[in-house]
This record gives structure tokens, C-alpha cells and sequence, in this order.
């Protein structure tokens, strides 16, 4: 699987990331559709994160999903 695509199935990652960032619109996870980059992107604009914590966030999604 390409590195910049969210393992597992988006369809249901989806509904888990958007309760893990509730702040995330249904229009953005699905324009997101499993990009890595742009939830990364997205949750650094939503919350004002840096890269590197949006990155530590996703990384510890990931692991836990």
C-alpha cells in the first residue's frame, strides 16, 4: 500500500477519525478520502497544530486502528 494512503478501509477509519477530531467536517474526510497528507493538512489547519503533532496524531490513529 502507497505510504501516503491511511491503511484499513476509509470508509470506516472515517467515522473513528471523526470522532477522534470532531472539528473535521463530513466534506473534509471525504475530500480527504484516505490521503495520509491531507488529513495531516487538515487537522493542522482545523486545530492549529504543527506538522509534527498532526503527524503524532495520525501516526497513534493509525497504530490504534
Amino acid at each position: 500500500m502507497n505510504s501516503d494512503r491511511i491503511e484499513g478501509n476509509w470508509k470506516e477509519l472515517k467515522g473513528k477519525a471523526q470522532r477522534k477530531w470532531g472539528d473535521l467536517t463530513n466534506d473534509d474526510l471525504d475530500k480527504i478520502e484516505g490521503s495520509r497528507k491531507e488529513l495531516v493538512g487538515r487537522i493542522q489547519q482545523a486545530y492549529g497544530k504543527s506538522k509534527e503533532e498532526a503527524e503524532r496524531e495520525v501516526s497513534d490513529f493509525e497504530k490504534s486502528h
